[in-house]
């Protein structure tokens, strides 16, 4: 194997933290071409689908992507913007916000750039502009608050898979999750509460999260039980009785069982347990997107208004309020703990001397630059 140099290196060069913030991804257009590669690439990991691959290969590509694209097109241009993707939109503001908090906590030393793990911009994209700017120390950043090897591990797996071609490997750390990170979770109270101040509040708050296979689950996943203590936490900072929240889980594919209970299912029931009017919270998504705006802002409501409900409110994902992006920056502060840039004596000029002194030095020895 032939591994990546570093073609512009110079020595005497400043060193950054890099954060690579990061979410699942989008297609670049709702149009069938532009979901077929999108799918061809999100359907054929591993860790989302773990079928034999022979088997999968045959279906993904013979039925599946020939039939989705289409139909997953016309979806997605009900929620397209004038900008573009809302998750891709959302999640650049989210990035811009974290560059300027986290230039000020951290002595100006941290590159936040944003990369999805499917589509564009790429992981790939994502660690080559940190290693650009010569970022020495990287965090990785998985905004799913609650662990999944279908997302958070298949994270992992692009990142290994794409530094296992550069021959000067960086520090890493990586958040695994925060599910119950009392910055998040006040968040989401906050989000809640000030949508029951401008809208008035239902009968009853579903938590609705992405759903994974059973199979997953018992395999050992533990995104169920973490998607649980969040809703709880949340619940309890609402401060909320058992019977004022419910959780369920949405957006399964296929026919095997998928985790319990499902959305669909929960809101066509409710009208006929005498819930008139409820509302929805996804605490899964940082950001909003196809799952929140059009599966449960429109095709879920649809269900329970059709079942006779009366009152459907999707209360929006964290997006770039100001609360989560403080949240988000107090987290990924802490795990920069240790690292030069965030010490409390950390000094500036004399770092820039000693670098200095680093190229005196190697330039004598006969380095080029």
């Amino acid at each position: 194997m032939k591994y990546l140099g570093e073609s512009n290196f110079e020595h005497g060069s400043k060193e950054q933290i890099g954060v690579l913030l990061t979410n699942l991804g989008t297609p670049d257009a709702p149009t069938p071409k532009a979901l077929r590669r999108y799918l061809a690439e999100f359907l054929w990991d591993p860790r989302v689908v773990e079928t034999p691959r022979w088997i999968w290969w045959l279906i993904l590509h013979v039925i599946i992507l020939n039939i989705r694209p289409a139909k997953s097109a016309k979806v997605y241009r009900k929620i397209w913007r004038d900008t573009g993707s809302p998750l891709l939109t959302i999640s650049h503001s989210q990035r811009e916000a974290l560059a300027k908090t986290l230039k000020i906590q951290a002595n100006g030393g941290v590159e936040v750039v944003l990369a999805m793990r499917y589509g564009s911009p790429s992981i790939q994209s994502g660690l080559k502009a940190l290693r650009d700017m010569g970022a020495r120390r990287l965090l990785i950043v998985p905004l799913y608050p609650q662990y999944c090897a279908a997302t958070t591990a298949s994270t992992v797996d692009a990142f290994t898979e794409i530094l296992k071609t550069w021959r000067w490997i960086p520090e890493i750390r990586f958040i695994n999750g925060y599910c119950d990170d009392a910055g998040y979770i006040n968040t989401a109270a906050k989000r809640i509460n000030d949508h029951w101040a401008a809208h008035g509040r239902g009968d009853l708050l579903l938590f609705s999260y992405h759903g994974i296979p059973k199979r997953y689950f018992l395999a050992g996943d533990p995104y169920h039980c973490q998607c649980h203590k969040t809703a709880r936490l949340v619940a309890q900072a609402l401060g909320l009785n058992d019977n004022e929240w419910q959780l369920s889980f949405q957006s399964r594919f296929g026919r095997e069982e998928w985790l319990k209970p499902y959305t669909d299912h929960v809101l066509e029931q409710l009208p006929s347990q005498h819930v008139k009017a409820v509302d929805m919270f996804c605490p899964g998504f940082a950001a909003d997107c196809l799952e929140t705006l059009e599966e449960n802002n429109m095709q879920n409501r649809d269900l329970f208004l059709k079942a006779g409900g009366e009152k459907f409110n999707y209360i929006p994902a964290l997006n770039d309020m100001p609360e989560h992006i403080d949240a988000l920056t107090q987290l990924i502060m802490r795990h920069l703990q240790g690292w030069p840039e965030v010490r409390p004596d950390y000094d500036q000029a004399q770092v820039e001397q000693a670098l200095a002194e680093s190229k005196r030095r190697a330039l004598a020895m006969g380095a080029k630059q």
